[in-house]
């Protein structure tokens, strides 16, 4: 992210819960069928059209698609066109919730397409300077990311609940059982990944 010109990066994620009954093949089919559909899509560094299911052991059936953002003008062309109207249009309005980006690291297993994500939320107590408590998270971040399996990870921060956000793909369909909440990835679209950059985005 530090390697981008102008602009933050930042990461957003809609997660649409669905009813215990909800036959989740009717979102395989969606990505199926539209998810290259923002595989060219300006400002997007990435997003991983993310499930997690009952029948997995999920506690909620889930669309939760997460996005990383090389700049504000592609979140915003998104929010505010046709791509995310389709969503409001078939699921209604789903909460979205909005980081601004700390670190982003490819991993040892970058080359392999993701089976599995992770998402773990960490608060940020006030017991440390928000400044060193960052730093220290990034740099625990950077070791994380170089673990066997890792594709790729971002850290983010929400900075109105002070909540940090780890988000990573796995290339194994199983990651490990203590990252978090598990999600398995349908699709990923990269169109520029490559603008993510490496390392702390300051």
């Amino acid at each position: 992210m530090d390697s981008l010109p102008d602009d933050e990066a930042t990461c957003k994620g809609a997660q649409t819960a669905l009813p215990a009954d909800y036959d989740m093949e009717i979102i395989r089919e969606r990505v199926a069928t539209r998810g290259h559909l923002l595989d060219s899509f300006p400002g997007l560094g990435l997003k991983a059209y993310l499930v997690r299911e009952r029948e997995d052991g999920s506690p909620v059936n889930q669309y939760a698609p997460f996005y990383l953002w090389t700049a504000p003008e592609g979140m915003n062309a998104f929010l505010w066109g046709p791509g995310f109207q389709g969503i409001v249009n078939d699921f209604g309005r789903p909460a979205v919730r909005h980081w601004a980006g700390l670190s982003y690291e490819e991993g040892p297993a970058s080359a392999s397409a993701p089976g599995t994500a992770t998402r773990r939320r960490t608060p940020l107590g006030e017991a440390v300077p928000p400044g060193e408590a960052v730093a220290h998270a990034v740099a625990g971040h950077a070791r994380e990311a170089r673990r066997d399996g890792v594709v790729a990870s971002a850290l983010a921060v929400d900075p109105h609940h002070w909540e940090l956000l780890s988000f990573t793909l796995w290339a194994d369909a199983e990651a490990p059982a203590d990252e978090g909440e598990r999600f398995r990835v349908l699709h990923l679209s990269t169109p520029e990944r490559a603008r993510l950059g490496a390392g702390r985005s300051w």
